[in-house]
């Protein structure tokens, strides 16, 4: 019996659909904010605002590229958390009334372990059991994955996320919000001659808060001796920062492998489309031995065939929701 998933995507500035029918995706559609950029920053409300206007569209041009009409939906799956509460209410209140009118199961995502799923949306997938290195603006995780839907925590940062420390460290350089795809397009230019401290942190946790401080105190040290340090070094720069931060991930990573003996290693989220930690995966891959699956770039920023996968292999296992879930901010 075939099985068709509609997934809505709305946890932080991107309002996405996708259609998924047999672990097959059919369609994946996704609207952007540009309105962020003026801030440097999501602003949260603005966010809400847009995805209010988006979804409805969204939605329609999901259903329209796979061929599938709304009754044809098998379940409406949606991201409950974690993220932002004023998006994440917008696409679950649709999700909701949706379900509810075509009297279908609603079933409730978590933001990631979608990112996850979004590896098999690939052939071929990671076999079980693999690691993966789960990295983006709000996250940094290493998980043990045993199943679909079967996921162990083995670390995480401890303060901020990877994907901030782009961030943070772009809007000191004067980049252009979002920063990551930007450091990730000079450092090629640049080389790596700066060197910044590696956070000693025990176990497999993470942490990136020392890291931009540390930055922060290089680039005023050397503005104040150079007005026009950032200027004349950018590229560079932008090459020391992305290698550092790409090492931390790797150290970690390659720990992890050593203490499971897991060859199977596998990074999502947003920052996986960063060119240079997917060298270094190819590269410590050939070395170890290891088999390296990253997605296809876009499944790897937030969007919403990722929450169609993790919803199939849900409404596989009855997992449904009610309608009276709630947003979760935050979602252990």
């Amino acid at each position: 019996m075939s099985v068709t998933i509609l997934g809505i995507e709305s946890s932080c500035d991107d309002t996405a659909a996708a259609v998924v029918r047999d672990g097959k995706v059919l369609s994946n559609c996704i609207a952007g904010q540009e309105i962020h950029r003026r801030y440097g920053g999501v602003v949260p409300e603005a966010a809400s605002r847009a995805h209010q206007i988006n979804i409805v569209p969204v939605v329609h041009q999901a259903l329209e590229q796979a061929g599938v009409r709304a009754d044809e939906l098998d379940a409406v799956a949606f991201t409950r958390g974690p993220g932002l509460i004023g998006s994440l209410l917008v696409g679950m209140s649709f999700a909701k009334g949706l379900a509810l009118g075509l009297g279908c199961p609603l079933i409730e995502v978590h933001h990631l372990q979608a990112h996850v799923a979004a590896h098999y949306a690939q052939h071929p997938a990671p076999a079980f059991p693999f690691l993966c290195l789960t990295v983006s603006g709000g996250h940094t995780q290493i998980l043990l994955v045993s199943g679909h839907l079967e996921m162990t925590l083995l670390g995480q940062t401890l303060d901020d996320a990877a994907g901030e420390a782009f961030d943070k460290t772009g809007k000191l350089l004067g980049l252009d919000y979002p920063a990551g795809p930007e450091i990730d397009r000079l450092a090629r230019e640049g080389q790596p001659r700066f060197a910044f401290p590696e956070p000693q942190i025990k176990g497999l946790d993470f942490s990136f808060s020392g890291l931009k401080t540390s930055i922060l105190h290089f680039l005023k040290k050397n503005v104040v001796e150079n007005p026009a340090f950032v200027q004349n070094n950018l590229a560079d720069i932008c090459a020391s920062v992305q290698h550092r931060i790409v090492t931390i991930l790797m150290n970690k990573l390659e720990q992890a492998s050593r203490q499971t003996g897991i060859r199977e290693i596998a990074v999502a989220g947003g920052v996986s489309a960063n060119s240079e930690l997917r060298r270094q995966l190819v590269e410590t891959g050939e070395r170890l031995q290891w088999r390296t699956f990253v997605p296809p770039i876009e499944y790897c920023t937030d969007n919403a065939a990722m929450i169609s996968m993790a919803g199939y292999f849900k409404y596989g296992k009855g997992e449904f929701s009610g309608h009276d879930a709630t947003p979760l901010a935050r979602w252990a």
